[in-house]
């Protein structure tokens, strides 16, 4: 069943649970995250991030997404994640998303409210949600776009002022009209190089100046704990890609250590256990978020 981003996360707040938002830039990812959704009877975000366009382009891996977002027994929002430009963001609404999440979020702060207000303008037309960012959100895969040493240093040091700021937070929601917050309180997109300085009260916080859905990204490497607590404070939408993605890389490595030398190995075979042990991932992940 597909619907929007704001159906997906008022109920998710209503219900005091977080919905898991799951890249797929391939159709094995995107067969795991329906398929564990499926079996979970939960909810579910399928994203396609801007940067995955060199692995395969919105204008072939969408229309599978939204249809198999139509096709699903469960509520499914297909969603850009971090569209950075309007060209982009076009694109999604053309393909059928039913979500964007527009990234203005390295602009001056006049900038990314000017900017985000014009999206939600054009997006609420058609009905499709619009989420956005403020503050800082790391990122640390493999030291893309951050070296692991600048994210080490930030995380021993005072990064205050790379959160999100609570009175910022509701200036920039009431002057744009977003469905969505994604809010930068310690945690980085990929993998975590050193132990994350988490500000998990910020959450908090920021809940008593505005009431709208929030939104963590880089929510792979958390112990359940922090997810839960997170939960608790107010995230109810939480970025989940590259421990997925690691878990099925692993099983092709596993399948392929399996064999003896001269054994023949199948790449179908291989895509079939990636895909099941992504779905695997995704379960743990849904029933982590659901608080059961």
């Amino acid at each position: 069943m597909l619907v929007n981003l704001k159906k997906i996360l008022s109920e998710a707040k209503k219900g005091g649970y977080a919905v898991g938002a799951f890249n797929c830039p391939n159709f094995e990812s995107l067969r795991a995250i329906i398929d564990a959704a499926e079996e979970m009877h939960a909810p579910v975000i399928l994203n396609h991030a801007q940067i995955h366009e060199e692995l395969i382009p919105i204008e072939v891996i969408g229309p599978l997404m939204v249809k198999y977002a139509k096709e699903a027994h469960v509520p499914v929002c297909v969603n850009l994640d971090h569209g950075t430009t309007f060209d982009m963001c076009m694109k999604a609404l053309r393909v059928g998303f039913t979500s964007v999440m527009y990234d203005a979020s390295g602009e001056p702060y006049k900038k990314n409210i000017d900017q985000t207000k014009e999206m939600v303008r054009i997006c609420h037309a058609v009905d499709v949600s619009v989420e956005a960012e403020l503050g800082h959100i790391f990122v640390s895969e493999n030291g893309v776009g951050e070296a692991p040493k600048k994210i080490e240093t930030a995380c021993n040091s005072d990064v205050s002022s790379m959160y999100t700021d609570p009175d910022l937070a509701r200036d920039f929601v009431e002057k744009t009209g977003i469905d969505a917050l994604a809010i930068a309180f310690g945690t980085a997109h990929g993998i975590y190089t050193v132990k994350p300085v988490l500000d998990l009260d910020r959450i908090t916080a920021i809940k008593k100046k505005i009431d709208i859905p929030f939104v963590m990204h880089g929510g792979s490497g958390l112990s359940e704990k922090e997810f839960r607590t997170a939960i608790q404070n107010g995230i109810v939408k939480i970025n989940y890609y590259t421990y997925m993605t690691m878990e099925g890389a692993k099983a092709v490595k596993s399948r392929i250590a399996e064999k003896n030398d001269g054994e023949p190995i199948f790449f179908h075979d291989l895509s079939l256990c990636a895909t099941k042990a992504m779905k695997e991932n995704v379960k743990e992940a849904i029933r982590i978020f659901s608080m059961k």
